[in-house]
C-alpha cells in the first residue's frame, strides 16, 4: 500500500472504528458476504484444516463451523479497528477480566514477580491486551512481528499500545526481557503460529503431526518466570471474558518439552469447546516432520 493510498484510506477506517456497535455490527455481516461469499477468502484452507482437525464430524457440521468462523472473523478484524476510537470504559465492559485472572495477576504483581503469558490466536486477543493494560498492574508487552508496510506497521502498532501496552519485535524479545528484568511486567507469547520444522517441538495437535515454537519454553526456563495460560471466550456478539491459569510456577524444573505440550493441550481444549473462534485462516499445517 502506497503512502498516498494508505492516508486515502485512513479516514474510512477511523469512520468506520466510530460506528455505534449495533450499525457497526450491520457492516461486518456485509464484510462476511463479501468475504466468504463473493471472494473466498482461504476457503480451500478453513475447510481443509477443519476436516483434518475432525476428522469425525460431517460435512454439514464442518460447513457450520467454517460459516461461524467467518462471521468471527470479521467481527475480529473490524474490532481491531475500533481500537483506534473505542473508550476505556467501553474497552473494558467488552472484554472482562474474569476474579480468578484479577487474582492471579494481581498476586504475581504484589510479590514483585513478573511473569510470562502463553496464549494462541483464539477469541480477540487484541482487545484482551488492551484491557489488561487497563486494569492490570503489570506492564504489559506483546511480541509481534512488524510488518513490512511502515504505514501499516504504524498504524497496528498505535492501536496496540493505545492503552499503554509496550511492544517486542520478535527477534528482540530475549534481549528486552533481560534488559525489563527489574521491572515488574508480563510478556505475553502468542504461541500457535507455524514455526521452521527443523528448529521446532513436534507434537500432536488436533489430529495432526505439527510444530510448536520453543521460544515460550526456552524463554521462560532461563528467566525462571511462572507462566499463565491465558484463553478469551466469546460470551456473545462482542463480548468476551479472559480466563487464566498458573500453567508453571519454576520453569527451570521441567523437562525438555513439557511446557510446550502443556499450553498445546490448552489451546487444543479450548478450541474443542469454541472451534469457530480460532484462526482456521492460518496455515498452521503447511509443514511437515522430516
Amino acid at each position: 500500500m502506497s503512502t498516498i493510498l494508505y492516508y486515502c484510506v485512513l479516514p474510512l477506517l477511523y469512520l468506520i472504528s466510530i460506528l455505534p456497535f449495533p450499525v457497526f455490527y450491520l457492516f461486518s455481516d456485509f464484510v462476511y458476504l463479501l468475504l466468504y461469499r463473493v471472494i473466498g477468502y482461504r476457503k480451500k484452507v478453513v475447510y481443509g484444516n477443519l476436516k483434518n482437525s475432525f476428522p469425525t464430524k460431517s460435512h454439514e457440521e464442518l460447513k457450520q463451523i467454517e460459516k461461524a468462523f467467518y462471521h468471527y472473523l470479521c467481527d475480529l478484524f473490524l474490532e481491531t479497528l475500533k481500537t483506534l476510537t473505542i473508550s476505556k470504559e467501553e474497552a473494558i465492559k467488552r472484554c472482562k477480566y474474569s476474579p480468578q485472572t484479577k487474582a492471579i495477576f494481581d498476586d504475581l504483581a504484589d510479590k514483585k514477580q513478573s511473569c510470562i503469558i502463553v496464549m494462541g490466536h483464539f477469541g480477540n486477543w487484541e482487545w484482551a491486551g488492551n484491557s489488561f493494560s487497563l486494569q492490570g498492574k503489570q506492564q504489559l508487552y506483546v511480541i509481534y512481528h512488524p510488518l513490512s508496510n511502515k504505514n501499516v506497521d504504524k498504524l497496528m502498532y498505535d492501536m496496540r499500545s493505545r492503552f499503554g501496552t509496550k511492544l517486542y519485535a520478535m527477534k528482540d524479545t530475549m534481549r528486552e526481557m533481560i534488559r525489563n528484568r527489574n521491572e515488574v511486567n508480563a510478556t505475553a507469547f502468542i504461541a500457535d503460529q507455524t514455526p521452521a520444522p527443523e528448529s521446532a517441538y513436534w507434537t500432536t495437535f488436533l489430529n495432526q503431526d505439527t510444530p510448536v515454537f520453543w521460544g515460550t519454553e526456552k524463554i521462560a526456563q532461563k528467566l525462571n518466570y511462572p507462566i499463565v495460560y491465558v484463553t478469551i471466550s466469546k460470551v456473545k456478539r462482542g463480548f468476551y471474558t479472559v480466563n487464566s491459569e498458573i500453567l508453571v510456577n519454576e520453569p527451570k524444573n521441567t523437562k525438555e518439552g513439557e511446557i510446550s505440550e502443556l499450553h498445546t493441550r490448552k489451546l487444543e481444549k479450548d478450541i474443542l469447546a469454541q472451534p469457530e473462534i480460532w484462526l482456521w485462516s492460518h496455515r498452521r499445517w503447511k509443514h511437515k516432520r522430516k
